[in-house]
Parts: structure tokens; sequence; C-alpha cells
């Protein structure tokens, strides 16, 4: 079964496909799919990466940012057959 991610988008939800072999993760998938330019918000992302010692802050920064940008209840579909 094909992966699949739903989020809210300035207060629609909409559900895509998803591919490890296109995004690196959810985040980028759904900015993708509303043509919404992140490469500002990966260039600092990575520097938070770099100087901080815990994910912590890099998760905190990514979920901050992506509210921001309009973007909220971003999470992977769950397959209900398991």
């Amino acid at each position: 079964m094909a992966r699949q991610v739903t989020y809210v988008f300035k207060g629609k939800r909409k559900t895509i496909p998803f591919s490890f072999s296109l995004f690196h993760d959810m985040y980028e998938a759904a900015a993708a799919a509303e043509n919404v330019d992140i490469k500002s918000f990966l260039a600092m992302e990575q520097q938070l990466a770099l100087t901080s010692r815990g994910q912590g802050i890099s998760k905190n920064f990514r979920q901050k940012e992506f509210v921001r940008m309009g973007f909220t209840e971003i999470k992977f579909v769950r397959d209900e057959e398991a």
C-alpha cells in the first residue's frame, strides 16, 4: 500500500501520496504540494542542526515554521487494515 500524508493548509484538509524517493519527510511533501518555497527554511534548519546538540530544537523549529506558513496537522495516514 502506498503511503499518504494528510494535512490542513489554510483551513482545508488535503491528502497526498508520499514517497521517500521524492521527499525527505512529510513536511517537504506538503510544501511541494502547495507550491510553497522552503529553501530558506531548509537552510536555517540545517544551521540549527549543526549548532544544536539535541533534535528537539530542530523539530520545534520545523513545527512552528510550518504553522507560520499555514500548515497544521501534518501526519501520515495510517492503514486501518493492519
